[in-house]
């Protein structure tokens, strides 16, 4: 049925025509894919705040800087080569759950991921789909083992986050058909590690007991420069790579050194990449929750001193 009360936009792309001497019909001369500029081992910056919302219990807002091109050709147009991340999370409650509801000795977790209708390049819907279902899920395992449920009895707390920026899956000249497209949703990798950290970042100021602060950090295997050379990377951006080969995402808890959850994606198995290995690439993931996790306790304690009136 045909929703009468808004105009729904167009269901592919709603990005606006650019006319830029810069953007020819010859090959030579177009733009080329954004390069990665740091270090394999070093962390985009990262904007981290809590108490945005506050009719929620708790809440939090989490930037990623959007990777700068290195192509100096072109200036106005490191917009288009990479995309950031920009994510806002609610928590709400603890409450008690309906008088219909049977008995539970422990809170329950709902959490509730939802993109933007102009987060990506490709207007999301109303609706939530399959992905954001499952990152959904795989927010609620990472939170799962962090909440101590058992102090809020017969009560239910809803984690809801809000993308309004999310990573892109490739360059966006990929779809020019000017290279190499990449299979795979690799933008949910980086997307899940911001949900993890802004979701643990929104608990901690509704004051409900955990065990630990939990950060994400994700790290990939790309194609080097050499068509049989690979790379191991940290917070990878995939319109900087031409192709990924791998990728984990973790959900890490530094003061028990335990992780509640584990998602890696791709194959590494085969000749190019027999230099790395899955507990490698476990590894490196875990050292880029560490970064996040620094950036998290930094913005818990200013919140804290903020609350407390210390100068």
């Amino acid at each position: 049925m045909t929703d009468r009360r808004r105009i729904n936009g167009p269901s592919g792309g709603t990005s606006a025509p650019v006319y830029s001497k810069y953007l020819t019909k010859d090959a030579s001369t177009q733009i080329e894919r954004p390069m990665r500029s740091r270090a394999p081992n070093v962390l985009r910056k990262m904007f981290l705040k809590t108490g945005v919302t506050p009719s929620a219990s708790g809440s939090a807002y989490l930037e990623l800087e959007a990777s700068k091109s290195t192509n100096t050709n072109t200036p106005g147009l490191a917009s288009l080569s990479t995309s950031g991340l920009k994510l806002t999370c609610t928590v709400h409650g603890p409450r008690p759950l309906p008088k219909s509801a049977p008995f539970s000795p422990h809170i329950i977790l709902s959490t509730h991921v939802k993109y933007a209708p102009f987060a990506t390049r490709k207007r999301r819907g109303y609706l939530r789909d399959s992905s954001e279902r499952d990152l959904g899920v795989h927010l609620e395992t990472a939170l799962r083992g962090v909440i101590i449920g058992d102090r809020w009895p017969k009560s239910g707390v809803e984690v809801i986050i809000t993308i309004l920026e999310g990573e892109e899956d490739q360059w966006w000249g990929d779809d020019r058909g000017r290279g190499q497209v990449t299979a795979g949703e690799w933008g949910m990798m980086s997307v899940l590690s911001g949900c993890i950290t802004v979701a643990s970042a929104a608990i901690a100021d509704a004051g409900i007991d955990c065990v630990d602060v939990v950060s994400g950090g994700v790290a990939a295997v790309v194609r080097g420069q050499g068509k049989q050379s690979t790379a191991l990377v940290l917070d990878p951006v995939p319109p900087e790579h031409q192709e990924i080969l791998a990728a984990a995402i973790v959900a890490y808890l530094p003061a028990r050194d335990e992780i509640t959850d584990l998602w890696v994606k791709g194959d590494i198995g085969n000749q190019a990449v027999q230099s790395s290995s899955y507990e490698e690439l476990a590894d490196n993931a875990v050292q880029a929750a560490l970064g996040s996790h620094r950036v998290l306790v930094a913005a818990l304690k200013e919140t804290a001193d903020m609350k407390l009136g210390r100068s």
